[in-house]
């Protein structure tokens, strides 16, 4: 995929959140190879970092497919002022992980991040184990490694087990075949590519409704007129108000299409805010 739109001008520092070897830390390293990866204990922390300057991108991921989406995420997006400039899909292998010393039949319980729980949940049944929630895959392992909690094994990727010198118990974990976690490059500064017909981009954006009767249908007919694929469409409540609602949405064109403007001409009518959180390239991983 072309990604010369990504050209640095600052340092080459991508953060992530979750403890080395999480998924996300992979998802830095076959992205950014040759950049330096940095973790940070929550979402937020990583996105302030690129805020102010001390790290160029941020990696974020927002949906899997067993689990679906990744509900902190959309939490944040009002918080921040940070464009989307690329997506990366992530192929997911889980692996049962635990310390040298413990056998299979030895598990009683088995920890990691919910989603991750989630991906796993009939393959942890199978065991008679119960899920033990974590703060994060990777952090998962650190805490084995660190502390021999007997029955404990947890649920994290191979960089983890390597990392912290553990053992896989079994690979391939998760519940389904091509368990794959989507995520999002966040930037300070926008970077859309240059409209071209040939290419498929992705834009992303959010927008919360004037209220009045079928105000959301109406909002969104301009796309369904224009042709346009809408991708993916979320729902959240601002300020725990169950009458503000915000949407989050994904279509399949350019910002700068004659399209897309007509689609969101109709859509700023009927709303009282448009935020664009960026154009830019859809990744090869949808072409498959």
């Amino acid at each position: 995929m072309p990604e010369q739109y990504l050209t640095l001008d600052g340092t080459q520092v991508v953060a992530y959140q979750g403890e080395p070897g999480a998924y996300s830390h992979l998802a830095c390293k076959h992205t950014f190879p040759d950049w330096t990866s940095i973790n940070c204990a929550t979402f937020f922390d990583a996105l302030q970092m690129v805020e102010r300057g001390d790290a160029y991108y941020a990696m974020i991921p927002v949906e899997n497919s067993t689990a679906g989406r990744v509900e902190e995420i959309y939490r944040e997006l009002k918080r921040t002022q940070l464009y989307v400039v690329k997506e990366h899909f992530e192929p997911v292998n889980h692996c049962l992980i635990a310390r040298h010393d413990m056998a299979l039949d030895q598990i009683t319980r088995i920890g990691s991040h919910p989603q991750a729980l989630a991906q796993c949940d009939s393959n942890i049944k199978a065991l008679g184990a119960k899920s033990q929630a974590m703060y994060d895959t990777a952090g998962a392992a650190k805490h084995i490694a660190e502390f021999d909690e007997p029955g404990l094994a947890v649920i994290s990727s191979e960089l983890a087990a390597e990392l912290y010198s553990l053992n896989v118990l079994k690979t391939f974990f998760n519940d389904t075949e091509g368990n794959t976690t989507r995520f999002l490059v966040f930037s300070k500064q926008q970077k859309m590519p240059a409209f071209e017909d040939n290419q498929m981009y992705i834009t992303s954006f959010m927008f919360r409704v004037r209220n009045i009767p079928a105000a959301l249908y109406k909002a969104m007919g301009g796309f369904a007129t224009q042709g346009i694929n809408m991708l993916k469409l979320e729902s959240y409540m601002v300020n725990g108000n169950f009458t503000a609602t915000q949407f989050y949405v994904d279509v399949e064109a350019h910002f700068q299409s004659p399209v897309m403007q007509a689609a969101l001409e109709e859509l700023r009518f009927f709303s009282e805010e448009v935020r664009i959180l960026g154009t830019y390239l859809a990744d090869d991983y949808r072409l498959k």
